[in-house]
């Protein structure tokens, strides 16, 4: 099954390894490096510049996504 991450991204669900409120996980200084160094190395795909609200840990790429974690999840089931 293929989820919409907002604008035009579309993945499939079978690559996901998680999904996270970018909120609430990047106070750990381990995320925020794992972010940094993602982005570094040019894994990270923005899905549009509006405020961020999750980030999806794929098996190729790391999105930053407008949309809501609980509303991910959603449109997984």
């Amino acid at each position: 099954m293929f989820i919409h991450l907002g604008e035009d991204t579309v993945i499939n669900d079978k690559e996901i390894i998680g999904v996270f409120d970018i909120d609430t996980s990047t106070v750990n200084k381990a995320t925020r490096d794992y972010l940094s160094l993602a982005e570094k190395n040019k894994k990270v795909i923005y899905v549009n510049y509006d405020l961020p609200k999750s980030f999806i840990v794929c098996d190729n790429a790391v999105y930053i996504s407008p949309i809501n974690t609980s509303t991910i999840n959603k449109r997984s089931k």
